[in-house]
């Protein structure tokens, strides 16, 4: 029976601001061995027996960044992948994501395959115990079932929903408890947590979305049909409609189906699971010292305890602090009490009602040819860092209100400039007036960097007006 581990990448990881942020979510949080969540997701999918496709579900804007990290692990996942893509225009919740899955999953390969559904964020320790619990869950799922994943719990953690399980057989799904209840559950070893993975074949999922959430899945069925599908070898892309998008219900899977279906199955399990939900779920990932301190980076400590302290650029000094957060990114410092970490969403939340940058994007930005670094600006200038992989261009584009210096310091810079096309070696620059369709394209083999000055009376990354775009861009 086929298997398509399916990776559900989304969210705004509001906790862990300000290294997650709307377009730097908490799947592509790098932990302490290099490596982000999502590619951890990508290779415990990957690892299982006879897996030959991934399929990611997650927002347009993430796709070429998905991509880049997939391809960063790909020579680790030791077997050659076939990659399916379901780009979102915009959050939608998992019920809708889970459908479309289930749904292309289903016109692909058969309405028997079996979907793994994976939440990209989460951690599991225990890889040997994860796939075997995989293995019991496909044996419930061939039988029809709809399966979901039972944590054993560890403590009486309030932050989790619970399931209430004799054996494989689900007696109900619990929200999430205050302590004392929590407490109770743990004691009576009746209660696990609700992981948020699940395994189902596609057909049965079809049908008891057909019977519990018939709106969410016609929407979703008749966005699949209009949206645009993309195929060449070993891929497969569906970005789906915005305007048909926008017409399916906001519902979860465990609101929407889990909990209304009387045809669901749990595994319990111990996996070393954790969904990373704060600073301080995932400052317990680093040793701590003598003092209880948790360092990542570079640190000076005078009377210090109990704190985790993250800086990957500038050494942080501490004198006389107990049982803090410090988390220092180039554009935010967050400072917090660990017992408040849970609270840090409500500036996540402040600073998007505020229109604010820092809840949407870091210094270093990734786009679909490179990144960009912001590295100064003020009143009528911006000052960037680019850097273009080999091949790539950006799109043959013209700004209104502003002029650009482009200074390549390595590498070799093909420009489109007016009417012109010139080669702009290192060390040499050129200059683009406001009003003059332009592109830059790295025509070498090695990464192309160069320092963009802008100047004048707007900077904002909306004044772009796009002629040609490779990458599909508007």
């Amino acid at each position: 029976m086929k298997l398509i581990p399916t990776i559900l990448c989304g969210g705004a990881g509001s906790r862990l601001w300000p290294v997650s942020r709307e377009l730097h979510p908490k799947p592509f949080i790098r932990l302490a061995d290099g490596q982000s969540l999502l590619q951890k997701a990508y290779l415990r999918g990957a690892a299982l027996a006879d897996v030959t496709e991934i399929l990611t579900v997650t927002n347009r804007d993430l796709f070429f960044k998905t991509e880049d990290e997939y391809r960063e692990v790909d020579g680790a996942a030791k077997r050659t992948l076939s990659h399916g893509f379901i780009l979102e225009p915009f959050g939608r919740n998992t019920a809708p994501a889970i459908a479309a899955a289930a749904i292309q999953v289903s016109e692909t390969h058969g309405e028997d395959a079996l979907l793994l559904v994976l939440a990209a964020d989460h951690l599991i320790a225990d890889q040997m115990a994860f796939e075997q619990a995989v293995i019991a869950a496909k044996q419930l799922a061939m039988q029809g079932k709809l399966v979901t994943f039972g944590i054993q719990p560890e403590a009486p953690e309030t932050g989790y929903g619970y399931i209430e399980a004799e054996g494989n057989t689900v007696l109900r799904f619990v929200e999430k408890p205050n302590l004392k209840n929590a407490q109770a559950y743990l004691a009576s070893g009746r209660y696990l947590w609700n992981s948020g993975m699940f395994c189902f074949s596609a057909g049965v999922m079809l049908q008891e979305m057909e019977k519990l959430c018939p709106e969410i899945l016609k929407a979703t069925r008749s966005c699949m049909s209009v949206s645009r599908k993309s195929e060449g070898r070993g891929f497969v892309q569906v970005e789906l409609s915005p305007e048909n998008f926008g017409h399916i219900p906001d519902d979860s899977i465990d609101y929407a189906v889990m909990e209304k279906s009387k045809n669901v199955a749990v595994i319990p399990c111990s996996i070393g699971w954790s969904d990373i939900g704060s600073w301080s779920a995932l400052g317990d990932l680093t040793a701590a010292d003598e003092k209880g301190n948790r360092i990542e980076g570079e640190a000076l400590l005078h009377d210090v305890t109990n704190c985790y302290i993250q800086s990957n650029e500038r050494i942080v000094g501490a004198v006389g602090v107990n049982n803090m957060i410090i988390i220092d990114t180039p554009d935010a410092i967050l400072v917090a009490d660990r017992s408040r970490a849970q609270d840090v969403k409500h500036l996540y939340v402040s600073l998007k009602a505020q229109g604010h940058e820092t809840h949407r994007l870091h210094r270093t930005v990734h786009r679909p040819w490179g990144t960009y670094t912001v590295l100064e600006e003020g009143a009528r200038f911006k000052i960037k860092r680019i850097e273009v992989k080999p091949g790539a261009k950006l799109s043959l584009q013209m700004h209104h209100h502003r002029s650009e210096h482009w200074i390549v310091v390595s590498g070799m810079a093909k420009v489109t400039n007016g009417e012109n096309d010139l080669l702009v070696n290192t060390n040499e620059s050129t200059y683009i007036p406001a009003g003059h369709k332009h592109r830059l394209e790295n025509v070498g083999v090695v990464d192309l960097v160069m320092i963009e000055v802008q100047s004048g009376e707007y900077l904002g990354e909306d004044d772009i007006v796009r002629y040609e775009d490779v990458y599909g861009r508007q």
